[in-house]
């Protein structure tokens, strides 16, 4: 038995309240009891009927406070109150006036450090692999914040936290809010904003850094952007990874001895997190990797294709391209115009008939349609007659096969319908990982 005060306290979502109700209890074999709304499942009663009205109207009473708490907040964003829980790394809650943050002196002169290097011309990598090497703890690891998920980088600086610390407005003074919201008042989920739609007040705190280096600084990193877009397309793309943390690998364009381009692995976490020594290099030649995949997929591949059942496929496919080929529309056109051209002749007769024409004009007619309507059956006959013997269809089915069977495994949809994933070990060890079981114990 389930009792609550009233409906509202067992849910406010509709939805989930009706699930309950109408689902749940009744197949696990549950009565509800809700004091104020004389709601009881054990017995039959007519205020059973309207609970799903009760519902509804609490769903619309919690999605109207929903509005009156936003509509609160974003005013006192609007004003440069500051309405969240954490202060951005370099300020802390002031301690007697609410909503209004002040400097931290004990982890400004790090922000304003940080501000340095970048002017220096440090990119946020060697900055984040500087404070990995000094041991600075994060500002996650300086509040004192848990982790639930820790990854094998936890706790270590990032280009990515550097750029946003680099970017932030809050440490020329201005107060930048409303960066995401939530998709509704029934989820939690939250989702970014565009930079337009964010809410900036100017001039609400003290700034730890002076406008002129904050511009500076962003020339700097807009600079930098160009090396980030570049993007590389290979045939293990999305597959391949470290056996060691289990991150994807990237993958970098460097040009060997003779000048040309060669993509290479290097593992993604080693990449951000050199001097820290969370993972290694796996650094090796993109073809290398591609090329034993493929010949595995092949290895296995071959125990499943044989030519001989493949070919009655082939050939069933050559006559469809055949009676599919480039005339398909002429074909049907004709047809087309067979069945128009016959159609007139039934009226023709049957105006014959009625004594609308005459006999001259009748035979007239009727000889000059039906020798148009000759001529377009002949063309049609040529068209459906197949440009093939049975002996070149047989052929061409088997060259299709072969091709099919040397190309197999090169084909990324197939590889990307096999594989799991790739692995790859500290040792240069490559771990094929199929989605089937069957497979790997090939």
């Amino acid at each position: 038995m389930v009792i609550t005060k009233d409906l509202s306290r067992l849910g406010r979502d509709y939805i989930l309240t009706g699930h309950y109700m109408e689902r749940y209890f009744p197949e696990h074999r549950v009565r509800y009891i809700s004091l104020l709304d004389g709601i009881d499942t054990g017995v039959d009663s007519t205020a059973n009927d309207i609970t799903p009205f009760r519902a509804i109207m609490n769903d619309m009473y919690a999605k109207d406070i929903s509005k009156k708490i936003s509509s609160v907040k974003h005013d006192k964003q609007r004003k440069g109150l500051f309405i969240g829980g954490k202060p951005v790394y370099g300020y802390k809650m002031h301690p007697t006036e609410k909503n209004k943050i002040v400097i931290d002196e004990d982890a400004a002169p790090m922000v304003r450090r940080i501000f340095a290097m970048a002017l220096d011309g440090m990119s946020c990598r060697q900055i984040a692999a500087q404070l990995n090497a000094e041991g600075v703890p994060t500002p996650a690891a300086y509040a004192g914040l848990t982790v639930a998920n820790p990854g094998p980088y936890t706790g270590l600086w990032s280009s990515e936290r550097i750029s946003d610390l680099l970017r932030n407005e809050t440490y020329i003074g201005s107060m930048v809010q409303g960066r995401t919201r939530k998709i509704s008042y029934k989820s939690k989920k939250c989702i970014k904003q565009d930079r337009q739609d964010w809410v900036v007040v100017e001039g609400t705190h003290e700034p730890i850094i002076d406008q002129e280096s904050f511009q500076k600084v962003q020339a700097l990193v807009d600079s930098r952007k160009h090396t980030r877009s570049r993007t590389y397309d290979f045939l293990l793309k999305g597959l391949i990874f470290c056996h060691e943390c289990g991150y994807p690998l990237a993958v970098l364009n460097r040009k060997n001895a003779a000048g040309e381009d060669r993509l290479y692995f290097v593992c993604r976490t080693y990449q951000r997190f050199t001097k820290a020594g969370v993972c290694t290099s796996h650094t090796i030649k993109e073809q290398t990797v591609t090329q034993a995949v493929v010949e595995k997929v092949r290895e296995v591949c071959g125990a499943y294709l044989q030519a001989e059942r493949l070919l009655p496929q082939a050939r069933r496919a050559v006559a469809k391209a055949l009676a599919e080929a480039d005339n398909g529309k002429e074909i049907n056109a004709l047809k087309a115009k067979i069945d128009s051209l016959t159609a007139h002749l039934d009226r023709v007769y049957m105006d014959k008939l009625g004594g609308v024409l005459d006999e001259a004009d009748f035979q007239r007619i009727y000889a000059k349609v039906k020798a148009d309507r000759a001529a377009l059956e002949q063309r049609l006959s040529q068209l459906d007659r197949p440009d093939y013997s049975p002996a070149e269809q047989a052929a061409l089915a088997e060259k299709l096969t072969e091709r099919f069977l040397e190309t197999v495994s090169a084909n990324r949809e197939l590889l990307v319908s096999l594989i799991e994933r790739v692995e790859l070990t500290t040792d240069k060890q490559i771990i094929i990982k199929f989605r089937f079981k069957r497979l790997e114990r090939e």
